[in-house]
């Protein structure tokens, strides 16, 4: 796959083309790129996307935390395995903002050379989002391109989007979200070195360092799959501020003690986790016995769910 930070960079010829932000790349943002590649292949045409970076929420409200879902990297990983030819993730900012649908889809097809516009079915692009079905679509018409939208998804009888994918993840239902996106929510960073409470009562954790902007799902603690050195390994996960402890943590920590794991080098190296089930939420306990029962109980759901 092709990849470009820039419009500006790129330049193909009767392209396939789907526009958006693509935050989460969930079961619709799927649906749509299945179809876009699978019908661009078979015409022998180039399935492009075109996204932005930063989300352009940020550039409307200011810096966001616990929002993003996948970093570019991430995302790209996710459309190679879909098949797509070429990603384009465009700088987002106040210029692009304020550009007219007209003015923006002009320069998008001066590049590209679209043959077909394939678009959600609540897509708006432009200044105040203007170019919506109907305006794309006369836009179209005049330079040569069809449009298509794609219906809604539904899962469990609601519209997929990344908001409600969101607000499952603030609340820690992990299965509902994995739904949603059609795939497990991963969390991904570098292990860096903790309290190292965990080693002293035998429970030895790794520290998850994960950049600010992304969301991390609610307090609590998660049966997960841990990616380590090429590995997938079954593991348990808390995130959240260890109130048994009370070390003043202000913000939630993410530490996962892998099962049967005899290694212990892992500092600074890269780690994601799978969340697939929440066990149970963030409890505070009468001291480090209470704690250590409860994560003894945590292990042998977690072992048990895995297997």
């Amino acid at each position: 796959m092709q990849q470009y930070n820039s419009l500006q960079l790129a330049r193909a010829q009767h392209a396939w083309l789907t526009i958006g932000s693509f935050d989460g790349l969930h079961a619709g943002h799927q649906q749509i790129i299945k179809e876009l590649t699978a019908g661009a292949h078979a015409q022998g045409a180039p399935a492009v996307v075109l996204t932005f970076d930063p989300h352009p929420a940020e550039v409307l409200r200011g810096p966001l935390k616990d929002y993003y879902l996948y970093e570019p990297d991430e995302k790209a990983e996710l459309f190679a395995g879909l098949g797509v030819d070429m990603l384009i993730s465009h700088p987002f900012d106040d210029q692009v903002r304020n550009t007219s649908a007209r003015q923006f889809i002009e320069q998008v097809h001066s590049r590209l050379d679209i043959d077909k516009l394939w678009i959600g079915h609540d897509f708006a692009l432009g200044h105040d989002r203007e170019g919506n079905f109907d305006t794309l679509r006369r836009f179209g018409a005049e330079l040569g391109f069809s449009v298509h939208q794609m219906p809604p998804v539904r899962v469990d009888g609601q519209v997929v989007s990344s908001t409600l994918i969101r607000t499952a993840l603030a609340a820690g239902d992990v299965s509902l979200a994995e739904r949603l996106l059609g795939r497990r929510y991963t969390l991904a960073g570098t292990v860096t070195s903790g309290a190292q409470r965990g080693r002293t009562i035998g429970i030895p954790t790794a520290n998850l360092k994960v950049p600010e902007r992304r969301l991390v799902p609610a307090s609590g603690v998660y049966v997960t799959w841990a990616w380590l050195g090429g590995q997938r390994l079954p593991s348990v996960t808390n995130i959240g501020l260890r109130p048994t402890f009370e070390d003043g943590t202000l913000a939630p920590v993410v530490e996962t003690h892998i099962l049967d794991y005899a290694g212990d080098e892992f500092y600074d190296q890269p780690l994601k986790l799978e969340f697939v089930s929440r066990l149970r939420g963030e409890q505070k306990f009468a001291g480090v016995d209470a704690l250590l029962a409860q994560i003894r109980i945590d292990i042998e759901q977690a072992r048990a769910t895995l297997t």
